[in-house]
């Protein structure tokens, strides 16, 4: 079970700007829980993010020194990735690929082949630099845009991150629509089919279906989740009214229910949880 600690996706729509030391706090709390990646900042262009704008600044003073979690952070091409790939302290580079050309262009600007250009690009950096690339399918569950979306769409995508030697994608309901069924669909049809793929789900959701979502992923074979404490977060290009992410102790309620073992200082968790209040005001 691989848990990845969503900081930047809780932070990158905030109201207001989160000061770079309280940022550093938080995040170096987190890495103290024990979960297998923090996802903790963006190499993005401020004007785009701006709440992302101190991310160097932030990684620099972030304490390494006995955790066991291993950094991601996102990037939007290839500038941003060659940016990422100078820091040793970053393990992952997450890139968002779209199955829906709207969302596509909203979110980077690009077309969907333009955004598989700049994917080759970056997976070469990663294989260059030591880093691992984690592809982000959003609308992975569906299209709210009236995009096509069937199971030979999805698996033709996932064949050409395969081609490439992209490890880990992570399906992800960016505006959180994606219902049970849905998530069934996608999983069985993805992960059956490619096994040497790490496949994740990183959902947006209300509090009341988060369960349902995890319950379906998990059954249908994905034993990775991206999550964020207290349920902040959501993509500001989606819309304009945000779903967060799922929240983190929704997950780990789920997991204990279903008797799976995860390694999580549970003190230190909820130090993180009473943290993560006095971040988000």
């Amino acid at each position: 079970m691989q848990i990845v600690e969503c900081p930047r996706d809780a932070m990158q729509s905030w109201h207001s700007f989160i000061p770079t030391e309280k940022k550093v706090e938080y995040i170096n709390q987190l890495l103290k829980v024990g979960f297998h990646t923090i996802d903790f900042g963006s190499f993005v262009s401020p004007k785009a993010i701006p709440q992302m704008k101190d991310t160097k600044e932030v990684l620099s003073q972030l304490d390494l020194s006995e955790t066991s979690s291993k950094l991601l952070a996102i990037v939007a091409n290839v500038r941003g990735a060659n940016d990422a790939a100078e820091h040793e302290e970053i393990d992952y580079l997450g890139f968002p690929l779209s199955l829906s050309e709207t969302f596509q262009l909203r979110n980077t600007n690009k077309t969907i082949q333009q955004a598989k250009d700049s994917l080759k690009e970056i997976q070469d950096i990663c294989k260059k630099t030591d880093k691992t690339l984690v592809t982000y399918l959003s609308m992975g569950f569906g299209n709210p845009y009236n995009d096509p979306y069937n199971a030979d769409y999805l698996l033709q995508f996932t064949e050409e991150l395969n081609e490439i030697e992209v490890e880990i994608i992570s399906l992800a309901d960016t505006v959180g629509s994606a219902k049970p069924e849905d998530i069934d669909f996608a999983f069985k049809n993805t992960i059956n089919t490619f096994p040497d793929i790490t496949f994740g789900a990183h959902f947006h959701s209300t509090p009341e279906k988060a369960p349902e979502k995890l319950k379906a992923a998990y059954e249908a074979g994905c034993h990775r989740f991206d999550t964020a404490m207290k349920g902040f977060g959501g993509c500001p290009m989606a819309k304009d009214d945000l779903t967060g992410n799922i929240a983190t102790e929704i997950l780990m309620k789920f997991l204990d229910k279903n008797d799976v073992d995860i390694e999580i200082d549970k003190t230190h968790f909820q130090a993180s949880e009473a943290l993560a209040s006095k971040v988000f005001i």
